[in-house]
């Protein structure tokens, strides 16, 4: 059986024998009339970053054709106003068949699906960020002949009253255990369902944030995917993001992704990973499974473009207040090693050839295999804000910026780091090092320096990079910061007002 099909979670791709990749207009014709599904939900992601829901009761089989050939009609500028004009509103949306999953929230049999925006003429929107992320994939395979990979890394807060028993230490969760973690099962549920929502998931944990304010608990908590193509990367995270709220919900927790909700306490990032590959082969490293200048270049294009990154992975004014010295955030433009100081961080990624298996388990040993394909790199500015698709457009538009870069491997080597960036002692190194933006606003004239580079070969359009940049400039937050600091009660008023972001 292919290896995709066994031990898979999503009960679509069980059922059908195969996998979601290769789903047809048939096969979800099949599975509806098998399982006795009477609703299907068309879902897609508007410019606020969450997902819209449109809900069909299945009347008859030529009513499922109909809905599943030609999609359904909706308000474009009421999803999109910043990028779509009133009078000129109607798109389709088209469900994607490999997206297919149960709704397990659902009492009524229910088949969900994600969906594409077209226009009047039957092509695919311009500014829908969807598409924008296929012609960033496209364009980076054209360039540099490769397959442009990710995953993320999804932090979040719950939050709920505290019962007063077994205290946790404050900002020192990373990884603990019930009965010290208490969102634990909460989190292995969301797993779960996201798992059976066809998300590809490597791990979840609890993470370093957790403080008891007002007889409340805050606790960080992390859920990692595993690297597949971009597309289905943000994909999975605007998934997984409906269903981490929607359990909150149903089980009486709060539940946050806004990148800061306190002054001094751990921000919630969405660090994205990705890898690029040719023909199944890792290329992030050389035959001597050391980092390559494939590698390199892809970091120099971020070096190079990470200022205006920030515009589509940190989309709000509470995004800046994260992005501060001390806080495992990142604030100078630079890379390293295993060091988590840095904007882009190449983690440990088992390049050492042993068999560290028989080590632990001396009657155990693993068979000979070459793991040098779970290395990654690793970027740690954006936060739950962020536009998921632009997002990983914008990373592979900079990854691939770097094969066009003349001096891409000097810029590698020149803001390449193996201190802590933070420390007092590297004081002078940091003096070297741009920074990242300190506000909407400047991440909006960042954005507008290099929107040339975003709108090569089409793949940006005018209208999005136009929407993003008034946005940005629209929450007028030079002095916000400075001024909320040392202020508790417009630090939480900001923290109400953007609590519910992306």
């Amino acid at each position: 059986m292919n290896t995709e099909i066994r031990l898979n979670k999503n009960h679509v791709v069980a059922t059908l024998g195969k996998p979601a990749s290769q789903f047809t207009r048939e096969d979800i014709v099949t599975y509806v009339e098998r399982e006795g599904i009477e609703m299907v939900n068309f879902m897609y992601p508007a410019a606020d970053g969450r997902l819209k829901t449109l809900n069909f009761v299945i009347n008859d089989l030529a009513y499922l054709e109909t809905i599943l050939c030609c999609g359904e009609r909706v308000d474009g500028s009421s999803l999109f106003p910043h990028y779509i004009e009133a009078g000129n509103s109607d798109l389709y949306v088209v469900p994607r068949f490999r997206t297919a999953f149960r709704d397990p929230f659902a009492e009524i049999p229910t088949l969900t699906m994600l969906c594409s925006f077209m226009d009047k003429e039957g092509n695919p929107m311009a500014s829908s960020p969807v598409h924008i992320l296929d012609k960033a994939c496209d364009d980076f395979t054209r360039v540099t002949g490769m397959e442009f990979q990710a995953m993320g890394e999804l932090e979040f807060y719950v939050i709920a009253p505290d019962d007063g028993t077994f205290p946790a230490t404050d900002q020192r969760g990373y990884h603990e255990s019930a009965p010290f973690a208490k969102f634990n099962d909460f989190r292995a549920r969301c797993m779960q369902y996201i798992a059976q929502a066809g998300g590809r998931i490597k791990y979840g944990h609890s993470e370093v944030g957790n403080f008891t304010l007002h007889g409340t608990v805050y606790e960080q908590n992390e859920i990692e995917f595993l690297p597949v193509d971009a597309r289905d990367a943000a994909d999975q995270l605007v998934i997984a993001k409906w269903i981490i709220r929607n359990l909150g919900y149903k089980m009486g927790y709060n539940v946050t992704f806004a990148p800061k909700i306190t002054a001094g306490k751990a921000g919630s990032g969405l660090h994205i990973h990705m890898r690029i590959m040719k023909d199944g082969r890792n290329m992030m490293l050389d035959a001597d499974r050391r980092l390559s200048d494939t590698a390199r270049r892809a970091i120099a294009g971020m070096m190079d473009m990470a200022e205006s990154i920030t515009a589509f992975g940190n989309t709000i004014p509470t995004s800046y207040f994260r992005l501060v010295p001390h806080q495992e955030a990142p604030t100078n433009i630079c890379w390293g090693d295993r060091n988590r100081s840095v904007l882009v961080r190449v983690p440990l990624g088992w390049t050492a050839d042993k068999d560290m298996c028989h080590a632990v388990n001396p009657l155990s040993s693993c068979p000979a295999t070459d793991y040098t394909g779970k290395q990654t790199v690793e970027i740690r500015s954006a936060d739950g804000s962020a536009d998921i698709y632009l997002l990983i457009a914008a990373l592979a538009v900079a990854c691939r910026h770097g094969f066009e870069m003349e001096d891409a491997l000097k810029v590698a080597e020149d803001t390449y780091v193996d201190v802590n960036i933070h420390q007092a002692a590297n004081a002078a190194r940091a003096e070297h090092l741009a920074h990242l933006p300190a506000n909407c606003a400047q991440s909006a004239d960042c954005l507008e320096r290099q929107r040339g580079l975003y709108e090569r070969d089409g793949v940006f359009s005018r209208a999005i990079i136009d929407g993003t940049i008034t946005r940005l400039r629209s929450y007028n937050d030079p002095r916000l910061f400075a001024e909320a600091k040392n202020n508790p009660t417009e630090m939480q008023h900001l923290v109400r007002k953007y609590l519910y972001c992306g």
